[in-house]
């Protein structure tokens, strides 16, 4: 696999944007890494990283502050449809997403949003069932303090 472009679509609102700016750091047919700086000018963070699990329907998202500290991770749960022969990947998410922030605080924010998804039929019950179970493997995860195992990736690469 050798993914050149990124698109990140989104459910609500609905969009489908290229994130052509963003630079691809690593990538093999586990995860794919990136590096990024906002899309639209943001008070809190300027720039991150992330790394998209391709087999586990996560993608965790390290935010920076423009003095360099780490504002949180950000855990969303997503859909992956790659298209090889442009050499795509469309990221799709699917809203259920974790925050983790550097104090140990943790939030599961837009179930709500993923609860109107399912009542406007705008996803499928394939995407809210694959949503549930990696948002249930995620949490598993980080209650049984292994989620250094995904945020490894990207410390090991320094980002």
């Amino acid at each position: 696999m050798n993914i050149q472009t990124l698109y990140r679509k989104r459910i609500i609102p609905p969009e489908c944007i290229c994130l052509k700016d963003d630079i691809i750091v690593a990538q093999n047919e586990e995860y794919i890494i990136t590096k990024w700086k906002t899309l639209n000018p943001k008070t809190e963070f300027s720039h991150g990283s992330s790394c998209y699990f391709l087999q586990e329907g996560i993608k965790v998202s390290k935010m920076y502050r423009r003095d360099g500290s780490l504002l949180r991770l950000y855990c969303d749960i997503v859909d992956f449809k790659l298209e090889e022969d442009n050499a795509s990947l469309t990221v799709t998410d699917l809203l259920a997403d974790v925050i983790l922030y550097p104090d140990g605080r943790m939030e599961v924010v837009d179930l709500d949003e993923l609860a109107e998804a399912m009542e406007r039929d705008l996803i499928t019950k394939e995407q809210m069932t694959s949503c549930l179970r990696s948002l249930n493997h995620l949490l598993t995860l980080i209650y049984r303090d292994k989620f250094d195992r995904l945020q490894s990736y990207l410390d090991r690469l320094g980002l």
